[in-house]
């Protein structure tokens, strides 16, 4: 049998439409594989994706987490807790975690309820569109709920994010409306710290102006105005979108693997379940992009020193060595202790997973009662051409009636 090439490109359109042939000729032909046209290396494999999330000595995030960034080696100026390394990150992450503890979660449990079934009281059981008419929606309603964000600009906020996600082919740097984008959303952010400033409320952007940060250097102890937009940018942008391609992507997993619908819906206690099986299955996040702080030898390759590393946990989480039939959808799955690297492992492990966990498990509680019976058109579903996002753009659904 001959092979083709092996290529990698995670700017092409086979890779956004399913990049889990690709993932296991790297797991078993390069897994430290090399991008010749773009400069870049890749891990693919369990055993060295996670390690290296952990390994903030080896794979910095302080400059940046995409490959355009990376690959300038700047370390940014503006201090946002998804580029900092220990110690500044270890300080910073002590004090946003405490909006993020285990109380504070379930506290909100009503309230992500509601916007759940807010939305989905809005669709047409007829025919719907599970991303553009759901799932899109309510996690974007839900961070701008926690951040105190007026209901005037959330849809406007959400549109933004898009923007700045999104990727033609073979598109690398962000775009201009891209870059527009990000300006005009973190001077939206940036007004509303300074109006919680003058006006506090009972929102999260108040508890982070009234917190204080031990910090290495000579600088006061609370956070400066463009942290806290910069933190409410990042939520507002990464925590509405997992869930929404992870809520709104579940149908199509579920269509294509009926009898896991049939059991979780016989058995509503294997719901937190049915969340981790489809976060190890076909993540929201593929991959995070690394800098390479020193050079690394790995299966007999070597990465210099100063080279954007992709950690492909989309990859690692398909791995057969680490999971047992990878490419099989199974909510019942032994994990064996090894845990799905949707969110990333180590110090940047996602703040809000246990958020994103709560909204996906309580959205498919309540679709569960609402589509039993379902069928989706995949011949109009559509995926996502994002930046580190995968997922589906629509999904076109259609709820059945039960059959007795």
């Amino acid at each position: 049998m001959t092979h083709t090439k092996l290529v990698f490109d995670p700017f092409s359109r086979e890779f956004f439409d399913g990049p889990y042939d690709i993932y296991a000729r790297m797991r078993e032909e390069a897994p430290v594989y090399y991008s010749e046209e773009y400069d870049f290396y890749a891990l693919s494999r369990y055993e060295d994706v996670a390690p290296a999330y952990r390994d903030f000595e080896t794979y910095s995030s302080a400059r940046g987490l995409d490959l355009a960034t990376v690959r300038k080696g700047e370390i940014s100026s503006f201090k946002s807790i998804i580029v900092l390394d220990p110690p500044e990150h270890r300080h910073m992450r002590r004090l946003v975690s405490k909006v993020f503890t285990p109380r504070a979660i379930n506290d909100l449990r009503d309230m992500v309820d509601a916007q759940i079934v807010r939305y989905l009281d809005r669709v047409d059981p007829t025919g719907f569109d599970m991303v553009q008419d759901f799932s899109a929606y309510f996690p974007m309603e839900i961070i701008s709920e926690m951040l105190g964000v007026p209901m005037e600009y959330r849809t406007q906020l959400r549109l933004w994010t898009d923007v700045s996600l999104h990727r033609e082919i073979g598109q690398i740097e962000m775009s201009e409306a891209g870059t527009d984008a990000v300006v005009e959303a973190m001077r939206f952010y940036y007004g509303l710290v300074k109006e919680r400033r003058a006006n506090p409320q009972d929102d999260m952007i108040s508890k982070l102006i009234e917190a204080e940060i031990e910090r290495d250097d000579d600088q006061p102890p609370t956070l400066t105005t463009m942290e806290i937009a910069m933190f409410a940018s990042l939520l507002g942008g990464a925590g509405a979108e997992t869930v929404a391609k992870l809520v709104g992507g579940a149908p199509v997993t579920f269509a294509r693997f009926p009898e896991q619908w049939a059991k979780l819906r016989d058995d509503h206690s294997l719901i937190p379940d049915a969340v981790e099986e489809l976060l190890r299955f076909e993540s929201p996040n593929q991959y995070n992009v690394r800098y390479s702080m020193h050079d690394v030898e790995l299966h007999g390759v070597t990465i210099p020193a100063g080279k954007p590393v992709f950690l492909m946990l989309g990859s690692a989480n398909r791995d057969p060595a680490a999971f047992d039939e990878p490419d099989v959808f199974d909510i019942e799955r032994d994990r064996g202790g090894r845990p799905s690297l949707a969110f990333g492992l180590g110090i940047h492990s996602c703040l809000g997973a246990a958020l994103a966990r709560m909204e996906s498990a309580l959205a498919l509680g309540h679709l569960l009662d609402f589509m039993p019976e379902f069928e989706v058109d995949f011949d109009n579903c559509t995926r996502v051409s994002m930046q580190n996002v995968a997922g589906y753009e629509s999904v076109p659904v259609r709820v059945r009636a039960r059959q007795q």
